[in-house]
């Protein structure tokens, strides 16, 4: 899974610059750390301090059935490790039934190395409480898993048997319909964070910063770096913000990173024809510009990051939604979004959907900028085998299509 975005609940944009350079993200890990809906790996088993210390969370926090099981009864497997969180599946035992409503089988979230970075403004442990907060509130409103016991090394989540969306699926009627619709209700929801939507230049500011003095020594890169500074960058920068600024775009509580590894296809029996699908990885969502969290997801229907050969991701332009595309997406948003949308005349229905097309597509263009600076950073920082300046030449190349197109 991509894991790009940082905990937006900060009013500081140094929180995403500490973050993010760090992050070893792109669906390129081994493991991919936000899986609600993975499967365990039966190869991986937990040491057996963790065995012992999830045993215990399990009975303090579920009680019921869990409080009797002894610990060489307790079911646990790993379903995936990575730099940011550890996941485990703990279950019941077979035979032994419930006392109550307690779950039979949790996901146990044990936080890792990259949510203990401090920041200049907040902590690891305070970025992490703000996170848990967001997780709640969205479980009590049901737009995500259930929450059932919260403590400072991680938390204990519902287990929700789903898969991933692929690229590809992105681009189903359906599936784009119900996308659109939950991305309207997380619109929707006051929250209690800061709500300027700082971050977006804010980063900005400091990813440039920090791409204009990046060193590289190998040829190979070398090459390709200059190729991206020749861009004239700052110039660049300057004229997006002046085209975003003079683009009335609402702010509101935003996922941020809604792409299709992070968007769960529910399995058979946990979901009804209306309602297949749920959004994860919550930790990144902030108030932000509305058109820049529709934009960053049409974008996200080009890029493939499953790819097992270098550089480890498939780009396809043509793959970007087409404007018929856009507006049923669009349709949908503004239906679930928008009080008395059905019963506006089709010219003032396509008005409105006309509106927010152009929005979108102007910010479309900050969500490739963004990771196109972003991703330079990681070809210098990152250790993972992934093709950070191909990435970032694909998102700069994406950019100076679109750009020719909306920047008028």
């Amino acid at each position: 899974m991509k894991t790009k975005f940082i905990n937006g609940v900060s009013s500081s944009p140094s929180l995403s610059l500490d973050i993010l350079v760090t992050e070893n993200a792109l669906q390129v890990q081994p493991a991919t750390e936000e899986d609600c809906g993975g499967e365990p790996d039966g190869a991986d088993r937990p040491d057996p301090d963790a065995r012992r210390q999830a045993h215990l969370w399990c009975r303090e926090f579920l009680h019921g059935a869990w409080k009797s099981v002894a610990e060489d009864e307790f079911r646990i497997a790993v379903i995936r490790g990575g730099l940011s969180n550890k996941l485990f599946l703990c279950s019941l035992p077979d035979g032994l039934d419930t006392v109550g409503d307690e779950p039979r089988s949790v996901l146990l979230r044990l936080y890792g190395a990259i949510l203990q970075v401090g920041a200049a403004f907040l902590t690891g442990a305070e970025a992490m409480v703000l996170e848990s907060v967001m997780f709640a509130i969205l479980a009590e409103r049901e737009l995500g898993p259930k929450l059932y016991g919260i403590f400072p090394q991680g938390r204990l989540e519902q287990y929700v048997p789903s898969r991933k969306l692929d690229t590809r699926e992105l681009a189903d009627a359906g599936i784009s319909a119900e996308v659109a619709e939950k991305m309207a209700q997380f619109h929707a929801m006051r929250m209690p964070f800061n709500k300027e939507p700082k971050w977006l230049f804010g980063t900005m500011d400091k990813y440039l910063s920090q791409v204009m003095r990046l060193k590289f020594t190998r040829e190979s890169q070398l090459r390709r770096f200059n190729r991206l500074l020749g861009y004239d960058l700052p110039k660049e920068m300057e004229m997006l913000k002046s085209l975003l600024e003079s683009t009335r775009s609402p702010v509101v509580f935003c996922h941020n990173d809604c792409q299709e590894g992070n968007v769960l296809l529910l399995k058979r029996g946990r979901s009804s024809d209306k309602q297949k699908l749920m959004l994860i990885d919550f930790e990144y969502s902030s108030y932000n510009y509305r058109g820049f969290d529709i934009g960053n997801h049409f974008c996200e229907w080009m890029y493939d990051y499953s790819c097992e050969e270098s550089p480890f991701f498939k780009v396809d332009a043509q793959a970007y939604p087409s404007k018929a595309q856009q507006l049923h997406f669009i349709r949908s948003y503004l239906r679930e979004s928008h009080r008395g949308f059905g019963g506006l005349s089709e010219g003032e229905q396509l008005e409105l959907m006309e509106q927010l097309h152009v929005e979108v597509n102007r910010f479309s263009l900050a969500s490739h900028f963004f990771w196109g600076l972003w991703s330079t950073i990681q070809a210098r920082l990152s250790t993972i085998k992934f093709g950070y300046l191909e990435y970032a030449q694909a998102r700069f190349d994406a950019y100076f299509q679109q750009k020719k197109i909306w920047a008028v």
